[in-house]
Formats: C-alpha cells, sequence, structure tokens
C-alpha cells in the first residue's frame, strides 16, 4: 500500500522567509525575518515537509548570476541550522517573459503565480497539494497557490502590508491573512492539528 501524501508548507522567500532587500543575491545581505527560524523549527518538529518556492527574476534581467542563488541558499541553511530548523527543499524560477538574458526569456510553468514549483514539488516530494498551505506576501503567491490546488495565507510582513490594501483580489485568494511567518505556522497548525477552524486564527492578525 502507497504511503499517504503529506500536506507541506510552501514558502515564498523574499518577504516571508528572510527580510524583503530587493533582488537579494549577497550572503551579506540575508537576514530571517523576526521569528521564521523558530516558526520552521517547529514545523519541522512535526514532520511537516517545508518548501521553499521563489520568483528569481533578477537572474532574468541580469542583475545577478543563477550561482548567486545557491549561495544565498547556503546561507540560509546556514543561519536557520545555527537554530536547529531547515528547509526541506528549494524550488526557483529565473524566468521572465521580458528578461533581457535571452536564454531566461520564457513564458514559463514554474514562475508564480504558474503553479509549476508547487507541482514539482507535489511530484517528487509525494505531497497532497489541496492539504498544503502557501504562504506569500505577493497576489502572484496566492494566485500560484490557488491554481495548483492549496491554500494560501497573505503574511504583512515584506510586500504584503501592500498587497493587502492595494489589491482586493488578495483578499479572495487568501484563506486567511496574517502578520508574519509565526502567525501562519499558527493557522496551518489550527487545520491540520486541531478542530479549530483556520479563518479564526487567520484573524488573530490586526486588521
Amino acid at each position: 500500500m502507497n504511503a499517504p501524501r503529506r500536506a507541506a508548507a510552501f514558502l515564498d522567500r523574499d518577504g516571508v522567509v528572510v527580510d524583503e532587500v530587493g533582488y537579494l543575491s549577497r550572503a551579506a545581505d540575508v537576514r530571517l525575518s523576526t521569528g521564521a527560524a523558530a516558526a520552521i523549527r517547529r514545523l519541522n518538529e512535526r514532520e511537516v515537509p517545508v518548501v521553499v518556492v521563489t520568483n528569481q527574476a533578477g537572474v532574468a534581467r541580469g542583475k545577478f548570476a543563477e550561482a548567486a542563488i545557491a549561495e544565498v541558499h547556503a546561507t540560509i541553511d546556514r543561519l536557520l541550522a545555527a537554530a536547529c530548523a531547515r528547509i526541506d527543499r528549494y524550488y526557483y524560477c529565473p524566468h521572465h517573459p521580458e528578461a533581457s538574458v535571452e536564454r531566461y526569456r520564457i513564458a514559463c510553468a514554474c514562475r508564480k503565480p504558474m503553479p509549476g514549483m508547487l507541482e514539482q514539488a507535489a511530484r517528487e516530494l509525494e505531497l497532497d497539494l489541496p492539504r498544503s498551505w502557501l504562504v506569500g506576501d505577493k497576489l502572484s503567491d496566492l494566485e500560484a497557490a490557488a491554481q495548483a490546488g492549496a491554500q494560501a495565507i497573505l503574511v504583512r510582513s515584506g510586500y504584503g502590508r501592500e498587497t493587502e490594501r492595494a489589491l482586493e483580489p488578495a483578499r479572495a485568494l487568501a484563506r486567511a491573512v496574517a502578520d508574519d511567518l509565526p502567525a501562519a505556522v499558527e493557522i496551518m497548525f489550527a487545520d491540520w492539528f486541531s478542530a479549530q477552524p483556520p479563518i479564526a486564527a487567520g484573524r488573530a492578525g490586526r486588521d
């Protein structure tokens, strides 16, 4: 008998796991978002797969080389390891349909709001997308979750407050709104591990 597929926590990177700095490409600029390490450790302790899905159009725009992404992720891993936390898998999209670097000028299926990264993770890690959550700060994150059949949480960190104020569709696509990643993890846990409705938990953040 096949093992049941697991629900995962999909996390946008910039503005959720690390502070938003704009085209992050240097290890020296990596700063974990407040509470992110502890929140990810809680997911690890409950054996929830933690998967980062991130658009990295800076590569397509010629702002940094693709190798810089690996350096940033290695730095994130080191900072998380110091707090006994880990990311289980990273997926990134270096493409953009208007890229200045020709080989990355692709209308791909992986760039959010397309669901390709989530679907690839589901295949490779045997994940249950309908029971999974994606935490993001942009409308494209929420749209990717919707297209993949996953649930979405809009966080107010990064560009999240701007997204919440400016884009009414963000609230329609988000199952819940939370101040930051630790609050988002509470929402996920309410869904997975208790009878408390996740919507109520999501609105615990200040409106």
